[in-house]
């Protein structure tokens, strides 16, 4: 997995940069997206392995697929990928992006995992805190797991905050241990 991000990091810089200096960055992440879904369609993968097809062949029919989503600009780019045999790489190139893109507008993805649902008043409370500590917007998603018996887990970005019983037991143990 790190090997597909670190080969996929200059292509998403690349689509990064070109779009921001077009002001264009929304209709990438559209165009990236797409292709990134059309990329991970296993009918696509099985057909852009076919050794019989050129490069221009993969190019034109993935673009095909794909539809206006992506212009003349993404069908280059996705030339420029399949010529170095790098469709595969789209969805790491569309999740890298979207980091790049939350980074420039200050914004952070965050992951609440909780025990039960999480009533609205807390969502907000702990996204309130959450943007005091990080200093940025936060984008929340919430999630159930009950394995956590009761608090909550916090991830965003490289930060992660465990105030679950699960977590608390678990150090609780580390401790008794040694």
């Amino acid at each position: 997995m790190a090997e597909l991000t670190t080969i996929a990091r200059p292509y998403a810089k690349a689509a990064f940069a070109y779009a921001q200096e077009r002001k264009q960055l929304e209709q990438w992440q559209e165009i990236l997206g797409t292709a990134a879904a059309v990329a991970e369609d296993a009918t696509m993968q099985a057909w852009l392995e076919q050794p019989a097809l050129t490069a221009e062949q993969r190019a034109s029919g993935f673009a095909e697929v794909c539809g206006e989503a992506l212009g003349a600009e993404g069908k280059n780019f996705i030339a420029q990928l399949t010529e170095h045999n790098r469709v595969s790489l789209l969805p790491a190139i569309f999740a890298q992006y979207h980091e790049l893109m939350s980074a420039a507008n200050e914004i952070v993805d965050a992951e609440l995992i909780s025990a039960t649902v999480l009533a609205e008043d807390e969502v907000t409370a702990l996204v309130n805190s959450l943007k005091k500590r990080l200093g940025k917007e936060v984008r929340v998603t919430t999630k159930v797991d009950e394995r956590l018996i009761g608090g909550v887990l916090i991830r965003a970005g490289d930060t992660v905050i465990d105030g679950s019983v699960r977590g608390k037991l678990a150090r609780l143990a580390e401790q008794l241990n040694s």
